[in-house]
């Protein structure tokens, strides 16, 4: 893979400068064997990436591993990558092998910084919200680690608007380090992150990192309508497999109408519908840098391309018009919006 101009940004309110692509590493040591997974770190940063994301429960610990291989054998790459793991998950059977209390994740940043045979992680994020541990004790976990520079920021995933407004304000309350940036789910399929996540962060300044911004493979095109899927594909392996099984989607009529309208400006602009999905997602509010999920080269290629990709503001109106999520008039349909927005000069 040859260098490209890639699109740098900041990472959510941080001065620290990602590529808008990271490279997602659920993969290694499951789909993508050591070999494969360095092959494709290889090519990421030979693209021009310098943004990594892993996270202790990937593969038990295995992902970090292979990426802290990786990184030992290329410490001039390694200088400029921005690396980020994160912690929450189980790591074993006992009662405080998983959460977000201060014991948990000592043990697992501890662990995660040994995988990865680094002395800090960039970014260290929450992998979900944790209802026992009380959110003070948290925080305060996390400013303690960049204050000690084990990490350099923190950040969160999946969680709600309310929980990250909790946090934010929390943090700020008590003078401690604040979060830079949210990891939700978020692609042409799956817009419901807009009604209060997308607001939540734009009012903290919290870049988001979508995962599976191509829901699950949907969005690259390779699925026919009632054609159950089958071969080396994540549906054919395993057609019922969580929030992306076939059957749900297939029967949803505005799964197809938001595919053709992705096959159609794929035409048009000579590129994959992988391509479309991601320029699309990478030119929404609030969106720091798109989590790459893939186990290929092919994949991967295919992909990156997409940070050149330029949709016209007519295509991208298309596009999401076609995704609108379906929702009730109230709170957050035309009669919600129009109770939460007044006229400048008055009036009804």
């Amino acid at each position: 893979m040859t260098q490209v101009d890639l699109t740098y940004r900041t990472l959510g309110r941080s001065g620290t400068v990602v590529s808008a692509q990271a490279l997602g590493t659920m993969t290694f040591g499951a789909e993508a064997d050591e070999a494969t997974s360095h092959s494709l770190l290889d090519a990421y940063v030979a693209g021009g990436g310098n943004f990594i994301d892993t996270a202790d429960v990937y593969t038990a610990g295995t992902s970090e591993e292979i990426i802290g291989r990786w990184l030992a054998s290329h410490p001039t790459e390694a200088r400029q990558m921005v690396l980020a793991s994160k912690g929450r998950f189980p790591m074993g059977q006992g009662p405080n092998d998983l959460g977000t209390s201060r014991r948990h994740l000592r043990d697992a940043l501890d662990a995660s910084l040994r995988r990865l045979g680094v002395d800090h992680i960039d970014l260290y994020q929450l992998h979900a919200w944790d209802a026992i541990t009380p959110l003070d004790e948290t925080l305060r976990f996390l400013d303690d680690a960049v204050t000690a520079g084990k990490i350099g920021y923190y950040g969160f995933s999946n969680f709600t608007g309310w929980q990250l407004t909790k946090a934010v304000h929390l943090a700020d309350r008590h003078g401690w380090s604040l979060p830079v940036t949210l990891q939700p789910q978020y692609n042409l399929l799956v817009r419901g992150i807009e009604h209060e996540i997308v607001p939540a962060a734009l009012d903290a300044g919290i870049g988001l990192l979508p995962w599976s911004p191509l829901g699950g493979g949907w969005l690259s095109g390779k699925y026919r309508r009632d054609e159950s899927p089958t071969g080396s594909t994540r549906l054919g392996e395993n057609p019922e497999r969580g929030m992306e099984a076939w059957e749900k989607r297939n029967a949803d009529d505005r799964t197809w109408r938001i595919l053709d309208a992705v096959s159609a400006v794929a035409e048009e602009q000579g590129a994959s519908a992988s391509q479309v999905s991601l320029a699309w997602l990478t030119a929404q509010p609030a969106v720091t840098s798109v989590i790459l999920g893939v186990r290929t080269f092919e994949q991967l290629r295919d992909n990156m391309a997409a940070d050149s990709l330029e949709l016209s503001t007519e295509q991208l109106d298309r596009l999401t018009l076609a995704s609108a999520p379906e929702m009730e008039d109230y709170p957050y349909g035309t009669a919600g919006i129009q109770q939460r927005h007044r006229k400048l000069g008055g009036g009804r």
